[in-house]
């Protein structure tokens, strides 16, 4: 049975006060604000640092899945060795707010990886002490593309509760979880009933819808094929896409330290870079570009959805903008599609 949501309404003043009063009670509030002259999800110290305009330079998956965690650490004193595990239940309570629905979306994409097979405690901690408050695009650019991959910009999957902002000012809010509810709840002197005020224009991206099971179908059978030598030739393998896409996940594991003392960290990597399947005998089975890039895709649009049933892509457009010789991966998948 569907679950019916709980639809209220707050206004922007409401929304700061909420914000501070959750920071004053030592919940971590995470929101786009401008670190550097960048928009980027971040911990707010007050409600006037968050930016609601702007689409964050990196994605929200950050917040579950840091660039560099210690997940145990060691000292040696003589002959005598003990370790130390990192205790994933210090992790705060926290709030992301303003989390755009692309980036939402990602996040339950996120949740199959890191639960099927083992269950990465750090990473689930943190979901399950963080509540998703989802804002609705009213603005893209030429590089967005969520509904040519099934994505809305007022696409809800992902958030625990999420905000339309509206043509009178303030937002129609709807939980979609019991977090969402517990939010609303808790501070309902903030919220009040929803309003028959229309929302603003929601965002039109202007790519154009793919057919996903065409692009599969036409991947299953083009392992080897001219293509990919072909859009590889300007990849530099710079792993810059990775690191901005809210649905990439791959990480490395490494020792940091010296014999005496040290660390155990789970950092970030990346399948464009040389390095990620350099075998210890010195064999590298994707020992050239188009083979790496060539797995990006694949990975995005094929074995990811042969495992888990959904794309590795949710249409951010982050990829596109940073990439340094301009590879366009919507463009690459439509050329796919009408093969």
């Amino acid at each position: 049975m569907k679950r019916e949501t709980m639809q209220t309404y707050i206004t922007q003043n409401n929304l700061n006060a909420l914000l501070d009063s959750l920071i004053e009670a030592g919940v971590r509030v995470v929101a786009p604000r401008i670190s550097a002259g960048t928009p980027l999800y971040e911990p707010l110290s007050n409600s006037a640092e968050m930016v609601m305009d702007q689409l964050p330079r990196r994605s929200a998956k950050e917040a579950f899945f840091p660039v560099c965690e210690d997940i145990m650490s060691y000292k040696k004193e003589g002959q005598q060795v003990s370790l130390t595990d990192i205790d994933p239940s210090r992790f705060p309570e926290t709030v992301m707010v303003g989390v755009r629905p692309c980036d939402a979306a990602a996040i339950p994409v996120l949740d199959a990886v890191f639960s099927w097979d083992y269950k990465d405690e750090f990473f689930l901690e943190r979901r399950r002490k963080t509540t998703i408050i989802g804002l609705a695009c009213t603005t893209a650019d030429d590089a967005c593309f969520c509904t040519a991959v099934g994505i809305s910009p007022s696409g809800t999957k992902g958030s625990d509760l999420f905000l339309t902002p509206l043509e009178d000012g303030g937002y129609a809010c709807e939980a979609f979880t019991e977090k969402g509810e517990a939010l609303i709840t808790g501070n309902s002197l903030l919220f009040s009933e929803a309003t028959s005020s229309k929302s603003l224009p929601i965002a039109e991206p202007e790519s154009e819808t793919f057919d996903l099971k065409k692009v599969k179908s036409w991947l299953d059978e083009h392992f080897e094929d001219p293509l990919w030598d072909g859009i590889a030739v300007r990849c530099v393998g710079c792993g810059a896409c990775a690191f901005v896409c809210p649905a990439c996940h791959c990480f490395d594991i490494v020792d940091e330290g010296t014999e005496k003392a040290g660390k155990r960290r789970k950092n970030w990597d990346a399948c464009g870079f040389w390095k990620f399947t350099h075998h210890a005998s010195g064999h590298n089975p994707r020992d050239l570009q188009p083979k790496r890039y060539r797995n990006r895709i694949m990975h995005k649009f094929k074995y990811y959805d042969d495992k888990f049933g959904q794309t590795l892509c949710t249409g951010c457009g982050r990829c596109v903008r940073i990439c340094p010789v301009g590879i366009d991966i919507a463009a690459i998948v439509e050329e796919i599609s009408k093969k």
